[in-house]
């Protein structure tokens, strides 16, 4: 029976109870939403919109990370009947801010960064203030639990506005109902109803959703066909290829959900593992083998090791938000993976076309799905009509008709095969679409380039990438008043100013001046795009790339430190003009990681002194090295079980009989139940076990400890030049401390972005968690200054924060004693510190660092 609207369909979340639905990473965490939990928030927030006025229709805007509360909210406005309004998280804060007066939201739900870029603008939000994403829970927690009734709602009413231009031309958002949103969902719940007699095969379905979910084609793989196959979505902060990859083996996901790009990028990391370990030419043969017609299983079989990297659940991609290109596709098919492509516009409410996984046709786009007409025009473009259509626009207040006599024209150039197979030719419509999947408007960027002096006229192009683009400035350049400067500098110039007023996936990389005076035009003095992209195209060298402050790399740079693109320059130096700390150093390798999506070492990174140092060290390979191992086995049930009984038949004894320290400050832990981070500081290399001590025995018993990480991985792995029985006994001493203590690396030099994940993880399994912030043993018994990445770890944890303090065990340490007086040594524990979400990183290392030298033993 088709659903009356898509309420009906959010009711039915309740009853699946507390499988696990949403998962998302925040800081070092990993939170999980449960389908009940998920329902719950959602009633809840339609009734905060109630409480705040929000009437039936009227516009709430989301902007933010994808995160399970992001989900609930949309789905509270469903309840509600209110308009949500998804906002790409990559928009810029102009944009935002144009749609939010557009469409006269009555209130914002956003991420803290992204209501930051709206801070002190009139808005005219007549709901209040904007509700935070991080905080959404908490927040609604006030209206409990009680029942809420929704509107009667029908499938002409509208569910949300999406906006898909740029920043520079007139807001304009597709209108999408309920009705619209149902004619997709319903025949992919046909499709999947057969099947789902052998879901338990494959049980918990996981989907790795990377597409945002202001986009639609993200929503359906992140909001509404994973509940269909009672599935679990995990939404990512980064797109690493090398990060993605490792999500996908520890949370053991089936399905990943992602652009194009992402699945060269992963291609690329493959080939590249195998060339790295001597495997390329085997690996080569393999694929020209596989192109015959093999059973999958021994496919399967001869490319095992990617399948064991990317882990044995593993096993289908789908590919959305532009086409994939054709040697991608037969590449992972070759590794006996399943690639799905699906085919749609936002007009469509994504999907018109797909894939089925299991009959599909190689390089076509799928399908036409039911309940859609799909024919092609005299000139190949594909026109489509069906309760799928979007009704039309919101622009300036109105609606405008999506479809003229009932057609949509996509713009899109498409062919079938006998079989009904639909396959993607090429686009007419002027809209690039980028790798990535995101589409830029040629005019916006050319508004931006004549707003600057240095430009007389300009005309943005498509460079082709496989059957996608990438935007091409082509300038004409004013040279009257130079002012000493060259075509280059002006050119430079001009885009860096206009990258400013631009959205992140709308600034412009590739630029070239033209040589003649003006554009070829046509009668009416429209130039001519045809005959200037032949030319760019025939260029035998690739024109001037934005270099300098206009580059995405100083962007980059710029965004961790805080100055302004313009101030930055190909030779400023990290250390003197930028000042960039180790905490700098963790966020710019992080953000490079995900905009050139490549893998980069962190002494690589703070090796280099100047911005061009870093555009060179992004083309070389990642050095090898001997890496820092995490083990998970550590923290399972049995080896905590272990580790325990060894604690207190062993080390507890050998604690109190050699020094029996006095204890303070243990009542301050009363209501706290863990997990915690404890931080202390560091005399000896035994000061573990006094900590352990003073905690009680519910923290006690679960406790991973930071250890110096270059220590552990020599243990670990002894240097060629150590004797093999020396090696042996730093082997097995590496086993008993890891394996007793529960000790993880924390290098001190590089590579502790791992160690932070890896505290999360611990974090998220129920341990607190125990660094040392100096990151060295006292050398004078005073306490050190604490490392700036503390302030990091505890601020992205999120846990209450034991500060911790050692006294005189210093004196032992220099007298050569290993027993003391009872008493002798004193350990004091201090209130639990939480922090606020907006307390920046150096307050809270400064803060912790103070309460540990203020818990000092008062002389007797």
């Amino acid at each position: 029976m088709a659903r009356r609207s898509l309420i009906e369909f959010v009711l039915e979340l309740d009853a699946r109870g507390d499988a696990p639905a949403w998962a998302h990473h925040r800081g070092y965490r990993t939170e999980r939403w449960s389908y009940r939990r998920t329902a719950l928030v959602a009633r809840q927030f339609a009734r905060e919109l109630e409480a705040r006025g929000v009437e039936r229709g009227e516009r709430v805007l989301l902007w933010g990370e994808n995160c399970a509360e992001w989900v609930a909210a949309f789905l509270g406005c469903i309840l509600r009947g209110a308009v949500a309004v998804p906002m790409d998280r990559i928009a810029a804060p102009d944009f935002a801010l144009r749609v939010a007066r557009e469409t006269q939201a009555r209130l914002i739900v956003a991420g803290r960064e992204f209501a930051g870029r709206l801070a002190g603008q009139d808005i005219g939000l007549k709901a209040g203030t904007p509700l935070m994403f991080d905080e959404l829970a908490q927040t609604l927690d006030r209206h409990g639990d009680a029942v809420y009734t929704p509107p009667p709602l029908g499938r002409s009413d509208l569910a949300q506005l999406v906006f898909t231009s740029g920043t520079t031309a007139e807001p304009k958002g597709v209108a999408i109902s309920h009705g619209n949103l149902l004619a997709n969902l319903e025949p992919l719940e046909d499709g999947i109803r057969p099947y789902l007699k052998y879901e338990w095969l494959v049980h918990p379905l996981r989907f790795l959703d990377l597409l945002p979910l202001s986009h639609v084609f993200g929503q359906f793989m992140g909001i509404w066909v994973p509940p269909l196959l009672g599935g679990t979505v995990f939404f990512h902060d980064t797109l690493n290829p090398a990060d993605v990859m490792r999500v996908i083996h520890r949370e053991r996901v089936s399905v990943l959900v992602a652009v194009p790009r992402m699945l060269e990028s992963l291609r690329a990391r493959v080939q590249s593992t195998e060339e790295a370990e001597g495997r390329g030419e085997r690996f080569r043969n393999d694929l020209a083998w596989a192109a015959r017609d093999i059973h999958f299983a021994r496919r399967w079989w001869r490319f095992r090791r990617a399948h064991n990297e990317l882990g044995w659940k593993f096993w289908a991609f789908i590919s959305g938000g532009a086409a994939l290109d054709a040697e991608t596709e037969e590449f992972w098919r070759r590794l006996s993976f399943v690639v799905i492509q699906g085919y749609g516009l936002t007009e469509t409410t994504s999907l018109i076309s797909v894939n089925h996984p299991f009959q599909r046709s190689q390089g076509s786009i799928g399908k036409v799905l039911p309940g859609r007409e799909m024919r092609l025009s005299e000139t190949g473009e594909i026109l489509v009509r069906g309760d799928s259509v979007a009704a039309g626009y919101w622009h300036g207040g109105e609606f405008q008709p999506a479809a003229e006599s009932g057609w949509l024209h996509t713009g899109d150039v498409g062919a079938l095969d006998a079989g009904g197979n639909l396959y993607f030719k090429g686009r007419q419509k002027s809209v690039i679409v980028t790798p990535e999947g995101m589409k830029v408007h040629p005019e916006d960027l050319e508004a931006a380039l004549r707003a600057q002096p240095e430009v007389r006229d300009t005309v943005v192009v498509g460079l082709p990438r496989e059957k996608n683009a990438e935007a091409c400035a082509v300038l004409l350049i004013h040279t009257g008043e130079a002012g000493g400067k060259g075509p280059e500098q002006l050119a430079t110039d001009a885009v860096r100013r206009a990258n400013e007023s631009l959205g992140a996936h709308q600034r412009i990389r590739h630029w070239r001046i033209w040589p003649d005076e003006d554009f070829p035009r046509t009668g009416t003095q429209k130039p001519r795009t045809n005959l200037i992209l032949e030319r760019v195209l025939a260029q035998e060298t690739p024109g001037a790339e934005t270099s300098g402050a206009a580059g995405p790399l100083a962007e980059l740079v710029a965004r961790v430190t805080g100055r302004a693109p313009q101030t930055l320059a190909a030779g400023a130096t990290l250390d003197r003009d930028l000042g960039l700390n180790s905490l700098e150093r963790v966020e710019l390798i992080s953000a490079l990681e995900d905009r050139y999506q490549t893998e980069l070492s962190d002494s690589s990174v703070s090796e280099s002194t100047t911005v061009a140092d870093l555009s060179h060290l992004l083309e070389q390979k990642p050095p090898a090295g001997r890496p820092y191992v995490y083990p998970a086995w550590t923290q399972q049930a049995w080896q905590q079980a272990i580790r325990v009984a060894v604690h207190y038949l062993f080390v507890w004894p050998a604690t109190h009989l050699l020094a029996h320290p006095r204890v303070r400050g243990r009542e301050k832990l009363g209501g706290l139940r863990g997990p915690v981070l404890v931080i202390s500081n560091h005399i000896t290399e035994i000061d573990i076990g006094f900590v352990l001590a003073a905690l009680p025995p519910r923290l006690r018993h679960r406790v991973a400890v930071a250890m110096v990480g270059e220590r552990l991985r020599d243990m670990r792995n002894p240097l060629p030049e150590t004797g093999f029985f020396r090696a042996w006994l730093d082997r097995l001493e590496y086993f008993l401390i890891v394996a007793l203590f529960n000790v993880f690396p924390l290098p001190q030099r590089s590579g502790y972005r791992d160690s932070f994940e890896y505290a999360g993880a611990s974090a998220d399994r129920g341990y607190s968690v125990l660094v040392f912030p100096e990151g060295r043993r006292t050398p004078d018994g005073k306490l050190s200054p604490f490392r700036a990445g503390i302030g990091l770890l505890a601020k992205r944890l999120n846990l209450p924060v034991v500060p911790v303090r050692i006294d005189g065990l210093y004196a032992l340490r220099m007298a050569g004693r290993r027993t003391a007086t009872p008493g002798a040594v004193r350990v004091s524990l201090g209130e639990p510190i939480h922090f606020r979400l907006e307390d920046t990183e150096e307050s809270i290392t400064a803060r912790l660092e103070t309460a540990v030298r203020d818990l000092d033993w008062p002389a007797s």
